[in-house]
């Protein structure tokens, strides 16, 4: 295991729920941290940008106030995901409010986050970066971040297409830091699963749009339960990079899932918080190919607590065979 100290144990099962554009708000972060596993959330998603203060404020006081109140239980840190794009003209003022309050996490995409990790070390906090491939993975590295999340073939959002078995072990030969696997996975045995093939972390994003706290319509965690990897669609025509969508959705929309012509990666666009693609992203839903395991919406209590029993049972069973 490669676990920074501030995770060091401060996790129920090794698990963090992806930041996920609209969906993840206070309400499903909380829910995470409370029930054992990190939290996280874009900053893009608090707006106005004002807003991002007050959702920072309330986060870092009610895990605190929980932590008094329960210290028996473990309350895990959350985290903040933050788009370095040169069209996100919030950067400098989001990365100011995770400074503000050191805010324990901070995951990156898209750009190598220079500036970031140097602002989050400044704290003592880390960084996180995502990557679809080794190039990518190398020039975080080159940055300085303390992880690097693999964004396997079969993750919901702007996913890869590598296989996490290459992927995850060609970051490996090069990184001693924490590595973090996304893709495909909604069950507690995939964590183990992750953490046996040289993760350290596991990355889940669909299995929690599918809880009771996700700020996601009913109809779209309905669409999870009834879908299955089949009905995953891959294609860049919604943001201009590839990303994995429910085929029912795009059905919704007026599109054939079957013949969607292609985008263009100049059209991806972040700034005033990427009110561009709002009508994209509230009409188009992203998912990974694991909704074919997932098929209910409990609370996120009852899933992790699930998912822990899932996981122990997982390492009981490897460990007597």
């Amino acid at each position: 295991m490669s676990l920074p100290a501030s995770l060091e144990g401060q996790l129920r099962i090794p698990v963090i729920g992806a930041p996920m554009f609209i969906v993840s708000g206070p309400e499903l972060v909380l829910a995470q941290c409370k029930a054992g596993i990190v939290g996280a959330f874009p900053a893009l998603n608090a707006r106005p940008e004002s807003m991002l203060d007050e959702w920072l404020a309330r986060i870092s006081e009610e895990l605190v106030a929980y932590q008094s109140a329960n210290p028996g239980l473990t309350v895990a840190p959350f985290a903040v995901n933050q788009i370095v794009h040169q069209s996100n003209n919030r950067l400098q003022h989001d990365v100011e409010m995770c400074v503000k309050y050191q805010v324990p996490i901070v995951i990156t995409s898209l750009r190598p986050p220079a500036e970031v990790v140097a602002a989050v070390h400044g704290y003592g906090g880390v960084v996180f970066h995502d990557v679809i491939n080794i190039r990518h993975a190398r020039k975080a590295i080159d940055q300085g971040v303390d992880g690097i999340i693999t964004v396997c073939a079969g993750a919901g959002g702007h996913a890869g297409t590598t296989s996490p078995f290459a992927l995850v072990k060609e970051v490996r030969e090069i990184f001693d830091g924490t590595i973090i696997l996304s893709g495909s996975m909604s069950r507690g045995n995939d964590a183990l699963a992750a953490q046996a093939m040289g993760a350290d972390l596991a990355y889940l994003g669909t299995r929690f749009i599918a809880t009771r706290e996700a700020n996601a319509p009913s109809a779209y965690k309905e669409m999870i339960v009834d879908s299955a990897a089949a009905d995953i669609v891959y294609t860049n025509l919604f943001t201009g990079v590839h990303g994995s969508y429910l085929k029912g959705s795009i059905v919704n929309a007026g599109l054939d899932p079957d013949d969607l012509p292609e985008g263009e990666l100049r059209t991806m666009n972040f700034g005033g918080g990427g009110s561009t693609k709002a009508k994209a992203w509230r009409d188009i839903w992203g998912a990974g190919q694991g909704v074919g395991t997932i098929d209910d919406i409990p609370s996120v209590a009852d899933l992790v607590e699930r998912m822990e029993a899932e996981y122990r049972d997982a390492a009981t069973r490897l460990c007597a065979s």
